[in-house]
């Protein structure tokens, strides 16, 4: 039986897949919120993600999701990993739209806002814990034609960092993850031609991710960690 749980934003994508995988593989309760009603999950699965329905750009839907995922009082919620986002190309900032703009801001740092506000308290009802953002190589190392993809992904890290600050005296952490290009089925549909030999494994991110929710990182806090691979 698992003896602590964590909340996994995103979980149904190409990471989110992998890093439920890990955390269930390595014994924690996994609780996996969705927009969409989820398929029926065979009850034979016991390391299955429990999965609800929520909208995290919803407070009132965070907050349950929230509850869900320390409701379990044999197994205490002690980790909380953020990887909803999502990225969109555009032109030079004065060629972006302020709504296409604000909308990588939506998509990326209001979830992890959101999310993570939510659980802190658990958090720290708990005793303590780790919350794991997904930024971006692009918060440190921009490219043209996506600011508002890499304003987001900057905003993740500064509100890590602040999360990290603020939380550190009641045991609660926070580190950030930068992968490059992850190597999905969506990204190798949208690049083709790339080189997907460079692009990091989902699997490999994952085993980062569980490593600082684990007390085998206890001593660390504030980091921002690249997942590069071989890009």
């Amino acid at each position: 039986m698992a003896n602590r749980s964590v909340l996994v934003t995103g979980a149904t994508g190409g990471l989110g897949t992998a890093v439920s995988a890990a955390f269930s593989a390595a014994g924690w309760r996994v609780v996996a919120p969705q927009r969409r009603r989820p398929d029926p999950v065979d009850a034979a699965e016991v390391d299955a993600p429990v999965r609800i329905v929520a909208d995290l750009t919803d407070p009132r839907d965070v907050a349950r999701a929230a509850e869900v995922a320390a409701g379990d009082p044999e197994a205490p919620l002690r980790a909380v990993v953020n990887l909803v986002g999502g990225y969109a190309s555009g032109g030079l900032v004065h060629e972006t739209p302020i709504e296409d703009f604000e909308r990588m801001l939506t998509i990326n740092l209001r979830p992890t806002h959101l999310v993570t506000r939510a659980a802190l308290p658990h958090l720290v009802a708990a005793g303590g814990g780790a919350v794991v953002c997904v930024a971006a190589r692009a918060a440190v190392a921009p490219f043209p034609g996506a600011a508002g993809y890499v304003t987001a992904k900057a905003a993740v890290l500064g509100f890590a960092a602040a999360v990290a600050t603020e939380y550190k005296a009641a045991g609660v952490r926070c580190n950030s993850v930068l992968p490059s290009v992850i190597d999905t089925p969506t990204n190798r549909d949208a690049m083709p031609d790339a080189d997907h030999t460079r692009w990091v494994d989902p699997a490999e991110i994952a085993s980062v991710i569980r490593f600082l929710a684990s007390d085998e990182s206890a001593p660390t806090s504030g980091a921002a960690v690249p997942v590069y691979g071989r890009a």
